[in-house]
């Protein structure tokens, strides 16, 4: 499963490097997706996420007896989610509105120094 899981990151990397490259800023929008996706994943498989009991202690005991699933690679990832959504939206609006004033999503027209804003 780790194998696999090692791939699919490798190719989302791959994609996404490969998506920030291109001239079309939607499409540099889609890359910086594809790479956080990879990110997560890639905590998520170093992590070692796993189905067990949760980390609490029972009353009584000063210790937890058994397998228990580590809060950390969750909280990581969950923290990632949010940022990587949060910046995704942001930077669907900053395109929106340079599309709006250039009339393109090619960067290279996108250095005109004339546009009124």
């Amino acid at each position: 499963m780790n194998v696999l899981l090692a791939a699919v990151i490798g190719v989302l990397y791959a994609t996404g490097v490969y998506m920030l490259m291109r001239r079309s800023i939607v499409k540099l929008i889609l890359g910086i997706g594809l790479l956080s996706n990879a990110t997560n994943l890639l905590l998520f498989t170093v992590g070692e996420v796993s189905r067990a009991a949760p980390p609490i202690i029972p009353k009584g005991e000063t210790t937890i007896e058994g397998a228990v699933a580590n809060p950390i690679p969750q909280a990581l990832i969950l923290t990632a989610i949010v940022i990587g959504m949060a910046m995704t939206a942001y930077a669907v609006v900053l395109v929106k509105r340079a599309y709006q004033l250039t009339e393109s999503d090619d960067v290279d027209e996108m250095r005109i120094t004339d546009v009124e804003v």
